[in-house]
């Protein structure tokens, strides 16, 4: 039976999969980019949580990030509609079908990166924050 954790991730890795983008997870970035573009989820830190007692409960702020690329002579749309994409998949359920408090994304890093002998790729990190709790840190 998966963790709360993983169970999060995966909801969160099944929204990025309904984009028309490919979408990926923990995967390093492969030779080609498809035209429709590549995401790239990084499973992230949970980092130190609050902890509240009576009852006992860690309070998460587990940050992950997206990793978005597009390739291609007009990139700059296509970055934009990739990213737009992601906001509204983040945007349509905030709570991951109840699993999370919230989920919140940040605005994204972006950086142009040159091909040797291909077109210009153009990626982020878009940093996000699930909030979300557990009863014991290990499940």
């Amino acid at each position: 039976m998966p963790t709360l954790r993983e169970t999060i991730l995966t909801a969160l890795y099944a929204r990025l999969s309904a984009l028309p983008s490919t979408a990926l997870r923990g995967d390093v970035l492969p030779e080609r980019v498809p035209a429709e573009g590549l995401l790239i989820l990084r499973d992230g830190e949970p980092g130190e949580p609050e902890v509240t007692l009576s009852p006992l409960r860690y309070h998460y702020q587990h940050h992950v990030e997206i990793e978005a690329v597009v390739q291609g002579t007009a990139r700059d749309e296509a970055f934009d509609t990739l990213t737009a994409s992601i906001g509204a998949a983040i945007a349509a359920d905030r709570t991951l079908g109840g699993l999370c408090d919230w989920v919140e994304a940040e605005a994204p890093r972006s950086v142009d990166l040159p091909v040797e002998g291909a077109a210009s790729l153009k990626a982020a990190m878009i940093p996000v924050v699930l909030h979300y709790v557990l009863a014991d840190p290990l499940r």
